[in-house]
């Protein structure tokens, strides 16, 4: 099945700050409720049955939560969570420390920043597709199916890893 995802809103107050699993930022409201019409709208555009699985963080099942009162089903599914930051998560980056990005950079695919989820547990994670053709997730698990499309025999590197997409951008994978 074909799977069209949304980033997730922009979150309030992370500027600056990792924000993986362990952080449940909240969003605007108006926020969540404008990215829902716009997958209500690609739906009605594409025929497509009127159903979205979220990242069970606030961030994203806001968004499936305005489409389950307009009649939608909404299924939270795990495995499209951000990575997770360990003791990292929450904090300003620029208080992380040179010598621990240094580290995970390094060992980019299996070192487990902040003591949390390394980056070949978040590209497992990212092989199986939600159970619909519609999702709301992170940039972060984006990036993995993304990697895991276009380099299926290539470990992913630091260097090579791309930005992620924007705040509510949508892809098709």
């Amino acid at each position: 099945m074909a799977l069209t995802i949304w980033r997730h809103p922009r979150p309030e107050g992370v500027a600056g700050r990792c924000i993986g699993a362990g952080t449940d930022a909240p969003v605007h409201w108006r926020r969540a409720k404008r990215l829902a019409r716009r997958i209500q709208a690609h739906a009605r555009r594409h025929g497509l049955a009127h159903e979205v699985a979220t990242s069970p963080l606030a961030r994203c099942a806001d968004v499936g939560a305005w489409l389950a009162r307009w009649g939608w089903r909404h299924r939270i599914d795990a495995r499209l969570l951000e990575l997770d930051f360990g003791a990292w998560d929450g904090r300003r980056w620029d208080g992380i420390g040179a010598a621990a990005l240094d580290a995970w950079t390094a060992d980019f695919l299996h070192h487990r920043p902040g003591g949390g989820e390394s980056l070949a547990a978040l590209l497992t994670r990212a092989e199986v597709s939600p159970d619909a053709a519609l999702a709301v997730g992170h940039g972060g698990w984006m990036l993995a199916r993304r990697w895991l499309t276009e380099h299926p025999h290539e470990p992913p590197t630091a260097a090579r890893w791309p930005a992620p997409p924007r705040y509510g951008e949508r892809w098709a994978l």
